[in-house]
């Protein structure tokens, strides 16, 4: 049985120690908000915060996590507490207000990333921009909706 803590709640799962935490999330939390892409952390489809940084969880065994490893969801970034809540409800509005979604299937990860970017850094460079989100692919290509919303939501954020 191995321990681990979701959106805040701990969680105990029977599963192997080589399980991806993207399949523990999926498959034996019914937390679907987490999206297999590729398999391989090249994608960033499967992007969840672990301890506040962005993780690709398609790679990421669940045994190497401890009780005390805070892992945080699209499903639990917007009521996380401190600056990642404040960042992720900011990034959610923008991606509303701006229209970002198209299909849709790489944005939690797209905004987990994001919400990463703008706790460290309320007001990013688009250096700053590319480097966080470097890695998250996006099939309908709305890169330039995802740089101005990250813009927006820091701007809501310094405001």
């Amino acid at each position: 049985m191995i321990t681990i803590t979701v959106n805040g709640q701990p969680r105990q799962v029977d599963v192997p120690d080589d399980m991806p935490l993207l399949w523990v999330l999926r498959d034996e939390l019914n937390m679907t908000g987490t999206k297999f892409g590729c398999g391989i952390a090249q994608c960033g489809a499967c992007t969840v915060h672990v301890d506040g940084a962005p993780t690709r969880a398609c790679q990421t065994p669940v045994g190497t996590l401890g009780p005390d490893a805070r892992i945080t969801t699209i499903e639990g970034v917007a009521t996380a507490e401190g600056p990642a809540g404040k960042a992720a409800q900011a990034v959610q509005a923008a991606w509303r207000k701006l229209d970002v979604v198209q299909c849709g299937y790489c944005q939690s990860g797209q905004i987990m990333s994001a919400v990463a970017l703008l706790t460290d850094n309320q007001n990013p460079s688009d250096a700053d921009i590319d480097a966080a989100m470097d890695g998250n692919v996006c099939r309908c290509a709305t890169y330039i909706r995802i740089r101005a919303a990250i813009k927006d939501a820091a701007q809501t954020m310094r405001a």
